[in-house]
């Protein structure tokens, strides 16, 4: 049995300068595409990611409106506001009067029982004075009393729509991926609830251990004891056990 070998077909010039168009294109499509993955173009499906809680300092200020005295509910304010600077180590705390509106010679009157107050709620850096001007002449203006200090907050403005959620002249959101805006309120609710910000870049220092527990613990285990604290009986508790007995 005799097999023959068809002769292979050549290429016309033509043929291959069609070869090498479509080569370089699809060279081109390959490197957009690497190009958009490498430098992250597209939309991260993860709302953490398009959504980044960031740390900023921004100032914290207490509006008080007083006339002629200090009164004893915003005198509570200021000792409150003065322990959160304190905590949070604040270096300067800053009151502003107004100035140009018809109370402001009564609210330079209370800058020394504001600064007496301050003091007395543990302030300890620095005690700055200044002035702001009135946006009313006719209204009454309140003294401003701030300092700065470190603030979660989401890395840009919640509600903004880059991308239409119904378009009908393209096929962007075609693709069934969550929407650029999902995710950011969850993330501005976390960051306005945290205590301290600074919990999302390192943990706290543990505090120090309660001795006489930890002693009479160690003590009732020696002996063989039952180591836990008792529970003190309840109310509800005494009075259900009362009406069992009684109508035993």
């Amino acid at each position: 049995m005799m097999f023959s070998l068809a002769e292979p077909k050549s290429f016309t010039p033509s043929a291959f300068r069609l070869l090498r168009v479509a080569l370089a294109f699809g060279g081109l499509a390959l490197a957009g595409c690497t190009d958009r993955l490498a430098t992250g173009s597209t939309i991260s499906d993860d709302y953490q990611m398009r959504h980044p809680i960031a740390l900023a300092e921004r100032p914290i200020t207490l509006t008080l409106f007083a006339s002629r005295k200090l009164d004893e509910g915003s005198k509570r304010r200021i000792l409150e506001f003065a322990s959160e600077a304190r905590n949070e180590g604040a270096p300067v705390v800053e009151i502003l009067a107004p100035a140009g509106a018809f109370n402001d010679a009564e609210a330079r009157a209370l800058l020394p029982a504001v600064k007496a107050a301050l003091r007395q709620g543990g302030v300890e850096g620095a005690i700055s004075t200044g002035s702001y001007p009135a946006p009313d002449p006719r209204a009454m203006a309140p003294l401003r009393i701030s300092y700065r200090a470190v603030r979660a907050q989401v890395a840009h403005r919640c509600g903004e729509w880059p991308l239409d959620l119904a378009s009908a002249s393209s096929l962007e959101s075609w693709d069934n991926r969550p929407y650029w805006n999902l995710g950011c309120s969850y993330q501005n609710m976390i960051a306005t609830q945290l205590d301290d910000p600074r919990d999302l870049e390192a943990p706290r220092a543990t505090t120090p251990a309660d001795v006489q527990m930890r002693t009479r613990a160690i003590g009732a285990a020696r002996q063989g004891a039952d180591a836990s604290s008792a529970r003190p009986a309840t109310a509800a508790s005494t009075s259900g056990a009362s009406q069992t007995g009684a109508s035993r």
